[in-house]
């Protein structure tokens, strides 16, 4: 299969609170860029998310550890529009955004964890989605959706929408792939609750991350 050029082949789509940004979020696009053959992964911290509490950090911040957290992968960029706008964040809007930015014919991966894909249907116009873009899923190794757990549209979907990664390529969206990950035990809640206590969180992030936390005294 032939490569397109840098800049023209799929974009991955990473999106999230990242409060902060953490190595399990870094290894995720990692392995999704490597796995799906993405051409670069785009993290877009999340400005208000609709569906959870506020932030403990607040959305310039956020903005600055992720970019402090991807300097050096030239693979990986950040989107800072969700952090910037005044109302709250929603998926199927920021798709619409990178759709009219990128044009009609670059794929667009969006990259989610098992637990948020079970979660689609409760997302804003969450059908739609496919009409923007593709959908990575990533896994534990050795774990496949099933569809007996998932309520019945989501089950049709998973039916309807499969397909090797290899044709992210060759459309902009529209299918529903899956590559495995091998989970961090990290999580921004446990970083939260260590920082408050006064613990190291030394190898969780990365250090240009924890340097900003304690210089702007972050989650105390």
């Amino acid at each position: 299969m032939n490569r397109p050029e840098p800049g023209h082949g799929p974009l991955g789509l990473f999106g999230g609170t990242f409060d902060p940004i953490h190595h399990g979020h870094l290894r995720l696009a990692e392995t999704a860029r490597e796995a799906l053959a993405l051409d670069r992964v785009r993290f877009i911290p999340a400005g208000q998310p609709p569906h959870r509490a506020t932030p403990g950090a607040s959305g310039p911040d956020r903005l600055a550890m992720a970019r402090l957290a991807t300097a050096d992968n030239p693979a990986f960029e950040v989107d800072p529009a969700e952090v910037e706008a005044l109302e709250a964040s929603f998926t199927i809007v920021t798709l619409e955004r990178l759709r009219a930015e990128l044009g009609p014919a670059r794929p667009l991966v969006l990259l989610l964890g098992v637990d948020a894909f079970l979660g689609l249907p409760t997302w804003r116009r969450w059908a739609e989605l496919f009409d923007f873009a593709h959908i990575a899923v990533a896994n534990r190794p050795g774990y496949t959706l099933d569809t007996a757990q998932m309520p019945p549209e989501l089950a049709r979907l998973c039916a309807t929408r499969q397909a090797p990664a290899h044709l992210l390529h060759g459309a902009p969206g529209g299918s529903l792939v899956q590559f495995d990950m091998t989970p961090l035990a990290i999580s921004a809640t446990d970083i939260r609750t260590r920082r408050a206590a006064g613990l190291s969180l030394r190898y969780l992030l990365p250090a240009p991350v924890i340097d900003y936390i304690s210089t702007h005294q972050l989650y105390l």
